[in-house]
């Protein structure tokens, strides 16, 4: 009886064992493409950023199909080194790229890609920056109270490589040799208008119509919509559109309140969109939301991406010489964050952050505002610390200023 009973346990386990392959294969095919990875959380396929600290904030990395739209600082410095972040990645992966700009050529752009920190070399200078930054740390825990040092980081020092996502030098440009096996497109504004006719569409200016349909031409051709089931080696293509909707790319949004093409940009990123879930394929723009005038537009153009992330630089401000930021070159604001197979979204623990360049790095991190010390702070820095909480404070947090706050 019990040799029968094993044999009819090994014959079920033989009949179930087909099934389960089937399962394994096919999350198998999901994961296959180089430099994503399936979320835990929802399932869909993400692809890094190009800054793991950014990814932390996005809830893992940028989901496939969807749009990251970076709110510009005040003078392009930053945004344009996350929007560099995003491309080098692609690289990095093998993954093909559209870069599309009406400020500088994109061969110029992806000429000065930051270097990936790969081999052992990196690998000595990037422990050589975390050790500084952990003795910066050391110095800081003997000013803080005890209670605030075992908060958990954004972000925890780069001294460990992993597959998804890497780190990047800014001192030094991506050598030559890693561009020989991506396939790259460009889209330069200037050069697109002078090879064809003026064109207008659906009310929508001609620069917008025109990239509109270099995108489309490359998804579909390319096969990254697909559309050719025998294409075995998927890959992903990454999108990367620099200052869009500035007066560069002809539209006036930016120079007037009333602009003679109000929905013009509106429609442009509703059907980007409509292309990008269809494809296998994600997309970066950068956009000068500071200088948009019509706050309405910019409400619809936020409404129409999936993800919102602002800098806010503190050159030229007050900021850069207050003392109490004198860590940070910036402050990051996360205006909005996908939905992405659930009715919530994956909502940070933190919403106050910062971002600093340091030598080789940048970093996205948790802001922390050194104490309040009588001996050592005078009171114009007591009243910029309490003007910086109440700013900094939103959400939930918002709900703990006031005289309703219990103090224990």
């Amino acid at each position: 009886m019990a040799a029968k009973a094993a044999a009819g346990g090994a014959a079920a386990r033989g009949r179930g064992a087909t099934s389960f392959q089937r399962k394994a294969a096919a999350g198998s095919r999901l994961a296959a493409v180089a430099g994503t990875r399936p979320s835990v959380r929802h399932g869909q396929l993400l692809l890094s950023s190009g800054l793991p600290s950014l990814d932390c904030v996005l809830g893992g990395g940028i989901a496939v199909g969807t749009l990251l739209l970076i709110e510009e600082d005040k003078y392009g410095l930053y945004s344009n080194l996350l929007f560099k972040y995003f491309l080098a990645e692609g690289v990095v992966c093998g993954h093909d790229l559209f870069v599309a700009s009406a400020k500088e050529h994109p061969d110029h752009i992806l000429k000065e890609l930051p270097a990936p920190l790969l081999d052992d070399t990196y690998r000595n200078e990037l422990g050589e920056e975390a050790t500084a930054v952990k003795s910066e740390d050391f110095q800081d825990s003997m000013k803080i109270a005890w209670r605030y040092q075992n908060l958990p980081k954004m972000e925890a020092s780069p001294t460990t490589f992993t597959k998804f996502g890497h780190y990047y030098d800014v001192s030094k440009t991506m050598s030559p040799e890693l561009f020989q096996s991506v396939k790259w497109h460009s889209f330069y504004l200037h050069e697109e208008l002078s090879l064809q006719t003026k064109m207008k569409t659906c009310n929508m200016n001609s620069a917008y119509a025109r990239l509109l349909q270099s995108i489309q031409r490359i998804i579909y051709q390319e096969g990254f919509d697909g559309s050719d089931p025998q294409k075995k080696q998927k890959n992903i293509l990454r999108i990367g559109i620099q200052s869009l909707g500035s007066v560069l790319w002809g539209d006036d949004i930016c120079s007037s309140d009333t602009p003679e093409d109000i929905n013009s940009l509106t429609k442009f990123l509703y059907v980007l969109r409509g292309l990008l879930r269809k494809s296998l394929s994600a997309c970066i723009i950068t956009m000068p939301a500071h200088l948009i005038q019509n706050k309405a537009i910019m409400e619809r153009v936020t409404n129409l991406s999936d993800m919102v992330v602002g800098l806010e630089s503190f050159i030229g401000s007050e900021r850069e010489t207050n003392p109490l930021y004198k860590d940070y070159h910036g402050l990051v604001h996360v205006h909005q964050i996908p939905r992405l197979n659930s009715l919530i979204c994956d909502v940070s623990d933190t919403k106050d952050l910062a971002f600093r360049l340091k030598r080789k790095l940048f970093t996205i991190e948790r802001l922390h505002l050194p104490p309040d010390l009588s001996d050592t702070v005078s009171r114009a820095s007591k009243q910029d610390l309490a003007e910086s909480a109440k700013l900094l404070s939103s959400g939930c947090g918002a709900m703990a200023i006031g005289k309703k706050h219990l103090d224990f």
